[in-house]
């Protein structure tokens, strides 16, 4: 840049501006003259008054005394003299500000003149003294306030003063900081003050006068013989940092993140400055401090005159030279060197973070990607950040801090002073701006610096130099400034005999370290579809290889520089960066299996490390299924190894580093402590496990083969089960340690041995470390429940397994004493009975098993009443004796939900109506609709309720269709808690096999009578026993005479008179037998007057009472008001002829049974940024890739509005149920295929895409662009296209037409406005049909990335689950389960038919409804 023009150096050493006439005369005259001749003008100074002139009145008198002052300012500091002479001119030199009566008339009239003369003069006060003290430190500080304050405020000034006051300033700086640097001496002390001032005045000189090519490039050469002063690189980099603020702001733009500094240092800037006078000034300073390198490099460092200089005058040489301070402290200048061109990469980039002024913090704290779950609202540059501070003892350490301890909070309560182990959160790492410059443009500027500190003293092998064609193409002003010195290997630097290389073992490392964080953040900020130079990529790709290395090059600093700023590197595209996937790999296997990092602590928090590490590890899973077999290039193929048997650096298919990356995604499982970090891992793992399953499903797993095999098994040295890295330890991390590595290989080498394992760890640390922790408790539940659909066979006692931790884990949580029971514990109590639902409806069978269905059981009777009926050793309490005392009512409506799951879905889903409904699509108006009797209506319902929880509406007629009208026949429509069912009964007193082949029932005729079976004997009846004649006779029996011995003649006609009666009697009856006898042979048999018939079957039956009768409702208990309780009877009727009855079934009807969700789909364009212009690309499939539509129809299937009984998206138009004709289904269809509409067909008005398990439904909605709005939209809509800056998705967002009121705040109607589908047309509720309030709304957005695999499940299971956080979250939200009850409670108190008992059973044989059917 300065190439053509010449030096001002030599100008400089050979002015004599400074010289006096009086050093020709001897020391003591010369000291003489001065004190008698300055004492009178400082003491006059000192007592003058105001209006008192000064005794110099002529131009010769005023030169005299100058030539006195000037000899007067190199005496000793002994007297008066000097500061009196200091005193003089500092006050003479204000003619150029404000002139006052004690300045000399001749300096007032012409001051430039005579200020350019003093200036000169002032270098003798800077020389230093051989003692010197405090006053001359003193002295200086005054004349330099004094130039700033001429510079700032003086508007006369010449040309020529400037370019004196400029040239005055580089002399005294580089008398007093070139020579090496003397403890405790002038320079050390003045150097900040010095440098400071320096740069202000000529950042004046800038906006006032800019200085000419000469003095740019002189100021150039005169600072690289400085920058062994720690002050000088320090305020270099305060400077253009403060250009660099105000440089972009006029480059990018306002809209371009601003570049925070501190007010003091944006103060250096004046504000006259105009933008081209910044832009010039910016890139003159950027290079003042030549090339920064340099400052790694002892060797220059100590070549410049002063040093030779001092080199030559001092005995001992090498002994002494070598531990000069300067040399010692060079790495640490080096590293402030590198932090402050990173700020400039940062700030070009938009990540900039404010600067801080303290001793440096850790270069590799500088970033940290976004892992917090919690959002930080506060904007970057308001963020503080700690202190650090560096004493000598930690000096060497110090020299490995970072540049940006901003962007990562460091408490006051970290146990070092470099880096904070207990912390466990880091702000978000702010994404670079969308304006960045590329990737070129910031290494054309910075990459050959950066490139060359980050290979500072490597040890290259043989097969690489590094020489000039290492570095990569640069800027013609960058390469004319490098300096070859800075390329000079170590054997060269050991050669000078100035410098011991052993001296500086690791000290450069910090400067490193901080180059190489900087070269991966510009590489991360690669935008889609740019272009890199290949001479970049390759010499980064050699910056990764040096700095991940593991073996003799490891470099503790550099590698976890690297990790921490590498996060996003492999979701750039950069071309090529699958080559250094294995140094990765060998990374992560150092650094995540390891507990302590006890290597890296002293450098970095070892929490953010880690989070770095998983970052990394989360991006490099999916490549050894995505590139298979495919072979990764190695870049230096055995140059890192000795040994040939090696394969370290050997080309490795993809495939093969499956089980490492597995192994260490296992190993970091069981070694992490922070939750962020753990919550990516368990992500993760369900990630790996699902790739692994549908790979295997489909058949494209490839099979490796031996060699590979062993390949992989020798790089598993840090398996999940031993930490090695960590000082050689093998302390055992979990039981599986002490498994042989092979075993766990084997493990990992299927889906199903990935998900038992994976099942195994996460249940066991579930149940230990991680109950305590909510975060962790959720997303391990979160992995449960995605484990439980990964479609892969494993043994029942696995599954077994995971459903009885999660629930030790319920029974664990509801034990915890009462003082820690809080909202979050029970929302991990309700997370916990989520999962299990999720378990028990993809594994139904578990349930055959008595253990496991006990077990579910017995928990849900924990959540329902606090406590089990049967513990380990007590007696049974049965539920009825039982005080129900659950945990918390969200607790037990969970459970609640478990026991319908159990019994109502389990076996049962989906249902025959589909999957869009869990519950019968039958109602009264289907009934009545299908129904082929005229007489039936909605008032032909009975409806009764049960418990005050289901609501019973029983049709006794018949429905005309196949049923047999001969038997009672009830139809059932059960309202409960989990839906609605319907049930058609009939009472048969036969088997059904028996119905299925009589028509009608018969009864059996009697049997025709036979007389003549059978023999006939005439028997004479005896009164007695034949026995009694057998029996002799006693007295007694004697003492009642007989008949005939007390008979006489009286006596004996009064027997014959007797006997003939008899006779006659006997006749007469013996006839009247025998008459009766022909009699009734002559009749027919049976006899049709006598015969028993039985009675003719029923036609009429009270159906709905022998229902509730015959299950047992029905009793008089039943009917009974509880004693002290508000419930209603177990059984209540319902009067259904009250007003607005039908209405609240029908909101009943519309509560949901299952949790319901909704995300909107988007697809953005590079450079689309208004609402129209995305909304647009859905119009056709033409505009968006075959794989969008592919991947949009893997989240779920089509379904049509007006048909769908499941959640569409909106209110209005969900769970329809007779809702749609037949005849417009066909033309609606017709018209959708007769035109290309692409996705924007599912935009909620005809189609939505739709998926639905047993336990939640999804609506996936793709907006369309607006075509008609309402009203009541159409103000709002202008305000928001008028916003031609609308940043990305966010602004679109933000758009009223595109947003879904899911969840409106109101009981009986939607407002217009809240009507609106997620297309803005105006859709209006149906006549008559009340929308219930659903609750909180949830909302989540979906952006298309462009890669298809079975993204569709992970899309819907993220869906699932942040929907499921949210409900957690909000305090407002009930379960469908709840909020249906609550309904069917409220219509139990608002039409209940209050009949006292009599009236009740009069009404069950009274008929319904005839009264109200219509003629």
């Amino acid at each position: 840049m300065y190439s053509e023009w010449r030096s001002l150096h030599l100008v400089i050493q050979n002015d004599q501006g400074n010289t006096s006439v009086l050093h020709s005369y001897p020391e003591n005259v010369g000291r003489e003259v001065a004190n008698a001749v300055v004492r009178p003008l400082g003491q006059a100074l000192i007592t003058s008054s105001v209006g008192s002139e000064s005794i110099l009145k002529t131009d010769k008198e005023v030169k005299w005394t100058m030539e006195v002052v000037c000899y007067g300012l190199t005496l000793p500091l002994d007297g008066d003299t000097v500061k009196y002479c200091v005193d003089v001119y500092t006050d003479w030199i204000m003619a150029l500000v404000l002139p006052k009566d004690s300045i000399p008339l001749p300096v007032i009239k012409e001051p430039n003149l005579y200020v350019q003369s003093i200036l000169k003069h002032l270098q003798n006060l800077f020389v230093p003294r051989p003692d010197p003290g405090s006053s001359q430190i003193r002295l200086c500080l005054q004349v330099l306030k004094a130039v700033q304050k001429l510079a700032h405020e003086s508007t006369i000034m010449a040309r020529e003063t400037w370019e004196v006051l400029l040239l005055f300033l580089l002399q005294i700086n580089d008398t007093l900081l070139a020579a090496p640097t003397v403890q405790g001496g002038i320079a050390e002390n003045l150097a900040e003050k010095l440098i400071g001032v320096l740069f202000e005045v000529w950042l004046l000189a800038c906006t006032r006068c800019f200085p000419t090519p000469p003095y740019w490039k002189t100021a150039k050469e005169m600072v690289a013989n400085w920058r062994h002063h720690p002050a000088v690189v320090e305020q270099w980099s305060k400077v253009i940092c403060a250009l660099t603020s105000r440089l972009l702001r006029f480059t990018y733009g306002p809209s371009f993140p601003p570049f925070k500094i501190p007010d003091e240092d944006a103060g250096l800037i004046p504000l006259e400055m105009d933008n081209e006078c910044v832009a010039q000034t910016w890139f003159r300073f950027l290079h003042m401090l030549s090339n920064p390198v340099d400052l790694s490099n002892p060797a220059i460092i100590s070549s410049t005159p002063k040093f030779q200089e001092q080199f030559l005058n001092v005995s001992g040489m090498t002994q002494e030279l070598n531990h000069y301070p300067c040399l010692k402290h060079l790495p640490q200048i080096f590293f402030r060197a590198m932090r402050g061109i990173s700020c400039l990469v940062d700030a070009f980039l938009g990540i900039s973070r404010p600067r801080s002024d303290s001793a440096p913090p850790t270069p590799v704290n500088r970033l940290s990607m976004p892992q917090s779950t919690a959002t930080n609202t506060t904007p970057p540059h308001n963020r503080r950040h700690r202190a650090v501070t560096v004493n000598k003892v930690t000096m060497k350490t110090s020299t490995v801090t970072a540049a940006h301890a901003s962007k990562v909070q460091h408490p006051p309560s970290s146990t070092s002073p470099l880096s904070s182990p207990n912390q466990t959160s880091s702000e978000p790492r702010p994404l670079p701006a969308p304006r960045r410059p590329k990737v070129n443009s910031i290494l054309n500027l910075f990459g050959s610096w950066l490139f060359d500190a980050a290979f500072v003293h490597c040890k290259l092998h043989n097969g690489i130099n590094r020489d000039s064609s290492m570095t990569a193409i640069a800027t013609q002003a960058s390469v004319e400034f490098r300096r070859k010195g800075s390329q000079m290997s170590t054997d060269t630097m050991a050669s000078n005999p100035m410098f011991d290389a052993s001296e500086f073992p690791d000290n450069y490392e910090a400067g490193r370290a901080e180059a190489c964080g900087t070269l991966c953040r510009i590489f991360c900020s690669k935008k889609t579809g740019e272009e890199i130079l290949p001479a970049y990529l390759s010499r980064f790709y050699m910056l990764l290889i040096q700095g991940l290395q593991i073996a003799d090059f490891v470099c503790h600093p550099v590698l976890a520089s690297v990790i921490l700023n590498s996060p996003p590197l492999f979701c750039c595209d950069l071309k090529g960066i699958d080559v250094v996937v294995p140094y990765f790999i060998s990374a992560l296997e150092t650094i995540l299996p390891d507990r302590e990092l006890s290597k890296f602590k002293i450098y970095v928090n070892p929490t953010e490390l880690r989070r770095a590490s998983i970052n990394i590890l989360l991006s490099l899973l999916p490549l050894p299924h995505h590139f298979g077999t495919i072979k990764s290039e190695v870049v230096l193929e055995g140059k890192f190894s000795n040994d040939e048997s090696s394969a370290y650096d050997k080309p490795v298919t993809f495939l093969s580093l499956k089980l490492r990356l597995v192994n260490i995604l296992i190993g970091a499982l069981q070694t992490e402590t922070d939750p962020n970090n753990t919550q990516m891992i368990l992500g993760a793992m369900l990630n790996i496990v699902q790739d692994s399953a549908l790979l295997e499903a489909i058949g494209c797993q490839m099979e490796t083969n031996g060699g590979e095999n062993n390949l992989f098994k020798s790089h598993s040295r840090t398996n999940s089960g031993i930490s090695t890295a960590s000082g050689g330890s093998t302390e055992p991390t979990t039981p599986d340690s002490e498994r042989p590595a092979q075993a766990l290989l084997r493990d990992y080498d299927t889906a199903a041995g990935l998900l038992i394992r994976s099942i195994h760890l996460v249940t066991q640390r579930l149940n230990s470390q991680w109950r305590q922790d909510m975060s962790i408790s959720l997303a391990a539940l979160e992995l449960l429940s995605g484990l439980a659909k990964v479609k892969v066979v494993v043994d029942p006692a696995d599954r077994k397994r995971a459903i009885s931790s999660v629930c030790s884990y319920i029974v664990y949580q509801c034990s915890r004493p009462a003082p820690l029971h809080s909202r979050d514990l029970h929302s991990m109590i309700v997370a916990a009975f989520q999962c299990l639902c999720v378990w028990l409806t993809e594994h139904p069978d578990m349930l055959d098993e008595k253990d496991c269905l006990k077990e579910v059981l017995e928990i849900v009777e924990l959540g329902i009443s606090g406590s089990k009926s049967k513990n380990s050793e007590q007696e049974v309490k049965y539920k009825g004796d039982k005080e129900p005392n659950p945990a918390s009512m969200r607790v037990k409506d969970a459970a609640e939900a478990t026991l319908t799951c159990i019994m109502q879905l389990l076996g049962a889903f989906p249902s025959p109506s589909g999957p869009a409904s869990p519950c019968s699509l039958v109602n009264e108006t289907t009934l009545i609709k299908y129904s082929r009797l005229p007489t039936i209506n909605k008032h032909s319902f009975r409806y009764f309720v049960l418990d005050n929880s289901v609501i019973l509406a029983m049709l006794e007629q018949p429905l005309g269709n196949e049923q047999n009208d001969s038997f009672p026949s009830v139809t059932v429509l059960i309202r409960g808690t989990s839906g609605r069912f319907a049930w058609a009964q009939q009472l048969c007193l036969l088997p059904r096999g028996a119905k299925a082949n009589q028509k009608t029932f018969v009864p059996e005729p009697r049997p025709a009578p036979k007389n003549d079976v059978g023999l006939k004997h005439t028997v004479k009846q005896r009164p007695f026993p034949e026995e009694v004649d057998k029996i002799p006779f006693v007295k007694a029996d004697l003492s009642i005479p007989d008949l005939h011995e007390i008979v006489n003649q009286e006596l004996e006609e009064r027997h014959e008179k007797l006997r003939n009666g008899m006779a006659q009697q006997i006749v007469f009856e013996t006839s009247i037998d025998q008459r009766s006898e022909e009699e009734w042979r002559k009749k027919s048999f049976p006899d049709p007057v006598t015969e028993c018939k039985p009675p003719p079957a029923a036609q009429e039956f009270q159906t709905a009472r022998l229902f509730l009768s015959h299950f047992g409702f029905l009793s008089l208990e039943a009917l009974k008001e509880p004693t002290n309780s508000r419930l209603p009877p177990h059984l209540v009727a319902l009067d259904s002829a009250l007003p607005g009855f039908f209405d609240d079934l029908g909101y009943l009807d519309l509560l949901p049974c299952r949790p319901f969700d909704t995300v909107f789909i988007f697809y953005m364009k590079a450079g689309q940024k208004t609402s129209q212009e995305i909304l647009k690309n859905m119009e056709s499939s033409r505009i968006v890739q075959p794989h969008f539509l592919e991947f949009l129809l893997s989240l779920g299937w089509p379904v049509d509005v007006g048909k769908h009984p499941g959640w569409t998206g909106h209110v209005s138009t969900s769970w329809s149920i007779n809702c749609c004709s037949d005849e417009e289904g066909p033309e609606q269809d017709d018209l959708i295929i007769s035109e290309d509409v692409g996705a924007s067909i599912f935009n909620g008005q005809k189609k939505v895409l739709y998926y639905a398990d047993a336990l939640t439904e999804i609506a996936f909605v793709v907006p369309s662009p607006v075509e008609s709005l309402t009203d009541s939209l159409e103000s709002s809509v202008s305000d928001q296209e008028s916003d031609s800056n609308m940043d990305l998705l966010p602004g679109i967002l933000k758009q009223q037409p595109l947003t879904l009121e899911l969840f409106p705040n109101h009981t009986d109607n939607l407002n217009p406005s809240h009507r609106l589908s997620p297309t803005s047309r105006s859709k209006r509720t149906p006549q008559g049909r009340t929308i219930p309030p659903m609750g909180p709304e949830t909302k989540v957005y979906v952006v298309w990335v462009e890669r298809y695999d079975d993204i569709g499940f992970l899309v819907r299971q993220t869906v699932i689950n942040i929907c499921r956080r949210k409900r957690l979250e909000s305090d407002s939200y009930n379960p469908p389960h709840v909020r249906r009850k609550q309904k069917i409670a409220d219509i139990v108190n608002k039409y209940r038919n209050r009949q006292l008992e009599p009236e009740f059973y009069t009404s069950l044989f009274q008929e319904v409804g005839l009264k109200n059917c219509n003629p």
